[in-house]
């Protein structure tokens, strides 16, 4: 039985299999750079959930408007 020495392709390429965050086009219109402004990984991810919770919610609050007329 031989052990293998080449760990599963999915920790060899983290980086590679992560989608990379564009914070401008999530946030069109801004005059500065959102990725140089934001350079690390968990705080785009913090902004892109940010983003998509609030679109949640307005379309949330839009069906509660559309159930009261």
């Amino acid at each position: 039985m031989e052990e293998q020495d080449h760990p599963p392709e999915e920790q060899t390429r983290p980086e590679e299999r992560r989608k990379e965050i564009d914070l401008n086009l999530l946030f069109p219109g801004r005059e500065v750079d959102l990725n140089r402004l934001f350079p690390d990984d968990g705080t785009r991810k913090l902004l892109q959930d940010l983003r998509r919770n609030r679109r949640d919610i307005e379309r949330f609050t839009k069906n509660l408007n559309l159930e009261e007329e």
